[in-house]
């Protein structure tokens, strides 16, 4: 059976990506949760990962590390992880390796902080760029593949890989205009989703530096998370 290691569900939106698109895939796999170590996981983490990074996916003595190979790796045995509609497949695809490789206004300044509801000091003009284009991207494709997902009827990764997104839109309280606020509110809703949130809400582990960084973004209202 495939063996997915993942670091903590509260924070860790790389580790969702591959996770959510397994789940919505009815694909069977084991999941170990590795806890990140404070102020810095890497040479932790390097015991079993080449890259010091979760999330990890071990297939008997194979290794695939990063989610985007995560998922291309189980796309040859489960072809659903993409659409089969061509002009729908190019542009998950598309949109896919765009939140792998960009919107570092977003990562930085939104970090995921499942359990926390947080008021933002200031929206600065790369944030205002990156939840703009991930508005476009979401209302782009349901209007052009009909929904109710990214690239149409089925969920696929494009989904996994912006379901992070729309935890980070309910942690600071951020609108994207009706279409997007309506995809982001369907992702919420999902059983994985919701199983992940109340498995990250009720970690009552804290790393230091990820809590810093929601501290340094805005100003915590609500704090959801169970206590020790």
């Amino acid at each position: 059976m495939l063996r997915l290691i993942i670091g903590n569900k509260n924070y860790s939106s790389w580790s969702l990506r591959p996770w959510l698109a397994l789940r919505m895939l009815d694909v069977p796999f084991e999941e170990h949760l590795q806890p990140f170590v404070a102020h810095g996981s890497h040479d932790a983490f390097r015991a079993f990962s080449p890259t010091g990074r979760v999330p990890l996916l071990v297939d008997g003595d194979i290794t695939v590390w990063d989610s985007l190979a995560i998922v291309d790796y189980v796309a040859e045995i489960h072809p659903a992880m993409w659409p089969t509609d061509r002009t729908a497949r190019a542009y998950a695809r598309a949109v896919t390796a765009e939140m792998h490789a960009g919107f570092s206004h977003l990562r930085n300044v939104c970090t995921m902080n499942c359990g926390l509801r947080v008021a933002l000091h200031a929206r600065t003009p790369g944030l205002e760029r990156d939840l703009a284009r991930i508005a476009e991207i979401w209302t782009t494709g349901i209007q052009r593949f009909g929904g109710p997902f990214i690239a149409g009827e089925d969920f696929t990764a494009a989904d996994a890989f912006y379901a992070p997104v729309a935890f980070r839109l309910q942690t600071y309280s951020i609108s994207l205009g009706t279409v997007a606020d309506a995809y982001a509110r369907r992702l919420l809703d999902l059983p994985p989703m919701r199983e992940w949130y109340e498995a990250a809400i009720a970690e009552t582990w804290r790393e230091p530096d990820h809590e810093a960084e929601v501290l340094a973004a805005g100003t915590i209202i609500e704090d959801l998370r169970r206590t020790t």
